[in-house]
């Protein structure tokens, strides 16, 4: 066994590494950029070693300063999580030549399967069933409007390395060829340092599907059953689940006997997934294979009870698997929620800056629930916009796929994130869409159900009225806090009411208050009676109410004349008045909105990628202005109507923060 591994990553996938390596009793390292110095996954290891600023290619993704690091260590191993230097056959081959061992496959592997159009040659080769495409690469975005003429609209263009999302577009007709070729060879290049492009058919609805496979160097390799990954926006994961609740057992033992052959043929050790679309008739097709670890691991350890990394050490280190396939089983369901910094609200742009709270929802195991949360982030550490957005990855188990979905949505409600944004609201709204929880969606769910972007949950009449109560219990417990501190103040307490106004989600509720030292009832207008009870104190996060005969976990924060509540989705004020403030409030105008129509602003922080206009350009509505990446994603702004260009105030290349203005219009 091993002496020593380094681990290459950063966040939560290198403190997941180090968790299994101490289990093991096995010594670990750690690299850091400049703006990790202070990270969980630098505390966690035993040792640490600063390899380059901040940007991956000056730390991460630089071969010579990860070498350097596992000299310095004297570390005879190196796990590269997943991202990163993960799939970098050049990576692998430089660690032989040094005599350390690459916890992953063959360099040869990584070579054939993380290069698409190599992949796709071996696929056929072993008879896998793969997409109609053009396999082989393309040099242009002509060359890539003629072969999609050929295939058939629409086709996915993407890059030949790497994964994640990142460097994919579909064209639906021609006229989304040549933006959507230049925008995948940029992402492409930035992300993975390779901006080849190839171009496949597109298959409209279908589910993406992969099977977890292990190898080991003598021979043996099995597969441990399928990930459910097709709730996805731009082609990034956001939930998965393990098993799929589509396949049937035909299809599943059709797919995972041609996930071994294809990993048997090009000679696969370690952990690797092997991903395919599956239309709705079950028929599959193969997309891709991930060399590496994949985010959604968890979920397959949760079911099987397998620890992916440990048997990746293993195998690395000589063992051979020491189960066979018909030893694997799958107990109950898991879900993971991956918990991003991007707002939901704002067209789930990126979110930077520094965590002031971050409390995450207690992990357990038993036989009746499961949480886990893996993650790279602590309260006052910063979310960086030099790497992807990730902040947590949230899991659930249950016996059954109902047992792990009411489980996530309770874990959703307890997490709370303050100082940046998160994606929890979308998240916990997807837990509740019908077509989530019956099982019956594609790809396309996030595209159907959220068409115009995530404006927040709808929640029902009932809820809502139970959340007033909540937000009328809780005012009058705040006024007669700040009352008898104003009154020891001026040995003068004021009387706080009993009878308020809650405004919330459009309505006017008006309640009377009956308050005890156990609680209040609320009572409506029509008579109803709901009792409230909480441990709740002012300036807590979240508060855990007992309303009725439910019991309700809320984030929010206090905001004056109320809460802003987020709950289940939905983010909504509750502002509670006295009978006389809320009738004049009703006679004020309401405020008028800022008038942006003669600047553009950065809806996120970034870097400018490009400018597209110059001062005195007339520019048509829709018309893209300029490109700012963030978290190695690019976003392109465009004019939201006809104008001309008075100025531009910044240039390619430049940080952009938040609601800066970048160019100016007559």
């Amino acid at each position: 066994m091993f002496s020593k591994i380094l681990v290459a990553n950063r966040g939560e996938i290198a403190r997941r590494v180090i968790r299994t390596a101490r289990s093991m009793g096995i010594p670990t390292a750690a690299v850091y950029s400049e703006a990790d110095a202070r990270s969980l996954h630098v505390r966690s290891a035993d040792e640490a070693v600063c390899i380059g600023a901040p940007p991956a290619s000056q730390s991460y993704i630089d071969i010579a300063k990860v070498l350097g690091a596992v000299r310095s260590t004297g570390a005879d191993a190196v796990h590269p999580g997943y991202g990163f230097l993960s799939e970098n056959a050049e990576f692998a081959r430089a660690l032989e030549a040094e005599g350390r061992a690459f916890i992953g496959p063959p360099s040869s592997a990584i070579e054939a399967m993380g290069d698409k159009i190599a992949s796709k040659k071996l696929a056929l080769e072993a008879g896998v069933s793969t997409v109609p495409g053009y396999i082989g690469e393309i040099g242009d975005a002509g060359k890539a409007a003629e072969i999609a003429r050929d295939i058939g609209f629409p086709v996915m263009i993407k890059a030949s390395a790497g994964g994640g999302g990142k460097g994919m577009r579909i064209a639906w007709d021609e006229a989304g060829i040549g933006s959507g070729y230049d925008a995948a060879r940029r992402e492409a290049a930035s992300s993975f340092g390779d901006d080849r492009i190839l171009v496949e058919k597109f298959v409209v609805d279908p589910r993406h599907i992969e099977f977890q496979i292990l190898a080991d160097g003598r021979g043996n390799c099995i597969h441990l059953n399928e990930r459910e990954c097709s709730i996805q926006r731009r082609h990034q994961k956001v939930v998965e689940e393990a098993p799929s609740p589509f396949l049937d057992e035909e299809t599943r033992r059709a797919m995972g006997e041609q996930a071994v052959a294809l990993a048997k043929a090009v000679g696969y050790r370690s952990a690797g997934t092997v991903e395919f679309i599956v239309d709705a008739n079950r028929d599959f097709y193969f997309l891709e294979m991930n060399t590496r670890l994949q985010v959604e691991h968890p979920v397959t350890e949760l079911v099987t009870g397998i620890d992916l990394v440990e048997q990746m050490i293993r195998i690395a280190a000589g063992e051979a698997l020491s189960f066979r396939q018909e030893d694997v089983r799958a107990n109950g369901w898991a879900i993971e929620s991956r918990i991003c910094a991007e707002d939901p609200f704002r067209g789930f742009l990126p979110s930077t800056g520094r965590i002031s709270k971050y409390s995450p929802p207690k992990e357990r195991a038993d036989e009746a629930a499961a949480v886990r949360n893996d993650t790279g982030v602590f309260e006052g550490g910063e979310i960086s916009i030099h790497y992807d957005s990730m902040i947590a990855k949230l899991c659930s188990w249950g016996p059954d796929r109902n047992g792990a979905l009411e489980t996530m949505r309770s874990a959703l409600d307890n997490f709370v994130i303050d100082g940046v944004k998160s994606n929890i609201p979308f998240l916990s709204a997807v837990m509740d869409r019908p077509n989530f929880v019956s099982g019956d969606f594609t790809t396309s769910f996030i595209d159907e159900e959220f068409p115009g972007g995530f404006t927040g949950a709808d929640l029902d009449d009932r809820t809502i009225r139970l959340l007033a109560a909540c937000a009328a219990s809780m005012h009058r417990f705040c006024e007669v806090r700040r009352s008898r501190i104003s009154g020891r103040m001026s040995n003068h307490s004021r009387r706080v009411g009993d009878d308020w106004t809650v405004t919330i989600a459009g309505g006017a509720h008006r309640v009377h208050v009956k308050a005890d030292r156990y609680g209040a009832v609320v009572r409506f207008e029509d008579g109803e009676e709901i009792r409230v009870a909480s441990g709740w104190r002012p300036g807590q996060p979240k508060a855990v109410l007992e309303v009725g005969d439910r019991t309700i976990c809320v984030r929010l924060s206090q905001i004056t004349g109320g809460f802003r509540f987020s709950y289940r989705g939905a983010l909504l004020d509750a502002l509670v008045r006295t009978p006389r403030q809320a009738e004049l409030v009703g006679r004020m105008a309401p405020k008028p909105p800022r008038d942006d129509a003669k600047e553009l602003r950065s809806p996120m922080p970034g870097l400018i990628v490009s400018i597209d206009v110059s001062a005195g350009d007339e520019v048509v509505e829709g018309q893209v202005l300029c490109k700012v990446e963030a978290m190695k994603m690019e976003n392109a702004l465009a004019a939201e109507r006809n104008g001309v260009v008075k100025s531009v105030l910044l240039e390619q290349g430049s940080a952009v923060s938040v609601d800066e203005v970048i160019l100016t219009f007559e």
